[in-house]
């Protein structure tokens, strides 16, 4: 087991002691119940949640993309008319809700662009759980918007955490295999390696 403290939480994820101790009952709760329960685990979970949540500032995903960014990162999602529609440009701010409704549409347990799935269904909470089935699998179908709050950002992180394997590899301090499953890439290693290696230190991982 992990005692976790406010110097100590601090310290792991770059936030202040006073920040920190916000968020302290809730990772102490969260992360004991989903078995987060190791200083390796714990680090690497700081790791993934910190980058994911910009350090802990971001809570809900901004779709705030310009329109040669729309078509960069979602080529098969998105058309060129619509990104220019919707799309931050000269000519107008982004459509936020818009975008989001057309890049998750039919994905991810969503219905169609109309059904408005996508924005209710953004990313959310401290690892940014998306798409109407993964809200469901978590139990927060019915209030989304729940997870913009500081216990269920990070209890829902932890709990997606759990029941996708990732104390597994956890154990295993496979960096690369924890962020190919929760980003689906390699997006961000860099920065996610660098926060897990002042967790690690801050935990007394050696």
């Amino acid at each position: 087991m992990v005692k976790l403290d406010a110097n100590t939480l601090a310290s792991a994820t770059g936030l202040s002691v006073a920040n920190a101790q916000k968020w302290l009952p809730y990772f102490i709760a969260s992360t004991n119940e989903f078995q987060i329960n190791t200083p390796l685990r714990l680090a690497h979970f700081i790791a993934q949640t910190g980058h994911e949540s910009q350090g802990f500032t971001k809570l809900s995903e901004s779709l705030n993309y310009s329109e040669s960014a729309l078509l960069a990162t979602f080529p098969k999602r998105i058309t060129a008319a619509q990104a220019n529609a919707y799309g931050r440009n000269a000519s107008h701010k982004a459509d936020q809700q818009k975008i989001a409704n057309i890049i998750y549409a039919n994905r991810n347990g969503n219905g169609d662009v109309n059904s408005g799935d996508g924005y209710k269904f953004r990313g959310r909470g401290l690892i940014g759980v998306t798409g109407r089935a993964n809200y469901k699998a978590l139990g927060y179908e019915s209030d989304p918007s729940v997870l913009e709050l500081i216990p269920d950002a990070v209890r829902s992180a932890a709990e997606w955490w759990y029941k996708n394997g990732l104390n597994a590899l956890a154990d295993k301090d496979d960096v690369r295999a924890i962020t190919l499953r929760v980003n689906g890439g390699y997006l961000g290693l860099d920065g996610r390696s660098a926060r897990l290696v002042a967790a690690k230190k801050a935990l007394g991982v050696v």
